[in-house]
């Protein structure tokens, strides 16, 4: 069970290593703008603001990669706080942008937070 909740914690980590370069750099790419569904003028006026989003996103998958380094007593811990995180990102994400945001963001984190529970 532990290490598939490792997988699954890495996949949440890996996900938003990529949303933090979709939001940091590629916001106003044809990428970013086919992703997020903006046009080049509000991706251009917001571009700012994705960049934070982004420096957001880095955060939590370096916490999640430290959850997976982490030694034995603090590595659970760890886990739990920043796939909670996540999972909160996603469920406010979906209430205040957009429901799509609920599978890809907090559906995967969902899932490692239970599975990391019931490994403990």
């Amino acid at each position: 069970m532990t290490t598939l909740a490792n997988v699954m914690v890495a996949i949440v980590a890996l996900e938003h290593v990529w949303f933090g370069v979709l939001e940091a750099f590629l916001w106003t790419k044809p990428v970013g703008l086919r992703t997020f569904r903006n046009s080049p003028e509000k991706a251009r006026l917001t571009a700012v603001l994705a960049m934070n989003q982004g420096l957001y996103n880095g955060f939590l998958a370096a916490g999640l990669g430290w959850s997976l380094c982490a030694a034995a007593p603090f590595a659970a811990s760890l886990k739990v706080f920043f796939l909670s995180c996540v999972v909160v990102a996603g469920v406010v994400g979906a209430i205040t942008v957009s429901k799509r945001i609920l599978v890809p963001q907090a559906l995967p984190a969902a899932i490692g937070l239970v599975l990391v529970l019931l490994s403990r």
